[in-house]
């Protein structure tokens, strides 16, 4: 005999429900992806079209001058590859510290792992302030160097959490124990076992690094002083804030030059946000299953 198929009917009730939830959501989409075409239709208008108002939700007077005058800029250029080496080093730094400290402070037979992870969270609640912190780079001589936007900041105390707790969720005791009769070293073990169940989870961290290390400009603004290891933020806060992209643009009229100006907001924007557009959908399937794996326990 097939089995019959029957279907449970939605009350009134429950119709009205799910329609005012979609009427909501729609309305929050729209809310969420309205800004984001109106930058990218800005950044292909012309100048005089930003500046005026015209541009509401598809690009006017189509002109590629704001991308033009960013690939033609040196500073720009520069930053931008300042910045995909800071990203860049700076996650693999980040990602390997976080792994290196998180994981010892999982296991069960690490002496004074409490008392650790009490201090390190302790830092996360309160720290020395910026001019202490500033003194330490200084003394480690790390003023105006690469190393002072790559090294401070490398380690953050809510990934450190996650990861830990990811740890003691995913790889069990008795998982280390089999591998020590083994003969198993930690090293091997770490390069053999942990690692590769732990894919969600760096997936995870390595979002997070990288977005945190591709927009950040304070560090840059308190510890660099020469102008070729300006990160790209760095640079665009010097075009958008103070008005000075590049020499060309000083010989150009009042008006023309506020109008390129603006249109170069938006095409930075847009340029700014590449990378994290580029990598999000390589790890977006990891994404979610490490977050609520590393959150499960404290």
């Amino acid at each position: 005999m097939s089995a019959m198929k029957t279907a449970i009917r939605d009350s009134t009730g429950d119709k009205i429900f799910l329609t005012a939830i979609y009427v909501a959501l729609a309305f929050v989409l729209v809310i969420v992806l309205y800004p984001l075409i109106y930058i990218v239709s800005s950044s292909f208008s012309s100048p005089s079209a930003v500046t005026s108002g015209r541009v509401w939700l598809w690009p006017v007077d189509f002109s590629l001058k704001g991308y033009e005058t960013l690939f033609h800029t040196p500073q720009i250029m520069q930053g931008y590859g300042n910045s995909l080496f800071y990203t860049l080093a700076g996650t693999l730094i980040s990602v390997l510290l976080t792994i290196m400290i998180a994981y010892p402070l999982s296991r069960k037979t690490f002496y004074g792992r409490n008392v650790l992870m009490m201090l390190i969270t302790f830092t996360m609640l309160f720290s020395g302030g910026l001019i202490p912190t500033y003194m330490v780079v200084k003394e480690m001589g790390m003023i105006d160097s690469r190393w002072a936007l790559l090294i401070p900041n490398a380690i953050w105390v809510w990934q450190v959490i996650i990861t830990r707790s990811f740890f003691q969720s995913s790889i069990p005791d008795e998982l280390v124990e089999a591998s020590e009769i083994d003969g198993c070293s930690d090293l091997r073990f770490m390069r053999s076992v942990v690692v590769p169940l732990s894919k969600p989870i760096i997936a995870v961290l390595v979002l997070m690094y990288a977005v945190g290390q591709w927009n950040a400009y304070f560090d840059a603004l308190i510890y660099l002083k020469s102008a070729e290891l300006f990160p790209l933020q760095l640079i665009l806060r010097s075009i958008i804030v103070l008005n000075n992209s590049a020499s060309s643009m000083d010989a150009m009229k009042m008006v023309e030059r506020q109008q390129l100006a603006e249109l170069l907001k938006y095409s930075l924007i847009v340029v700014a946000t590449l990378p994290v557009l580029i990598i999000y959908p390589f790890v977006q399937r990891f994404f979610v299953q490490g977050m609520l794996v590393g959150s499960v326990k404290g």
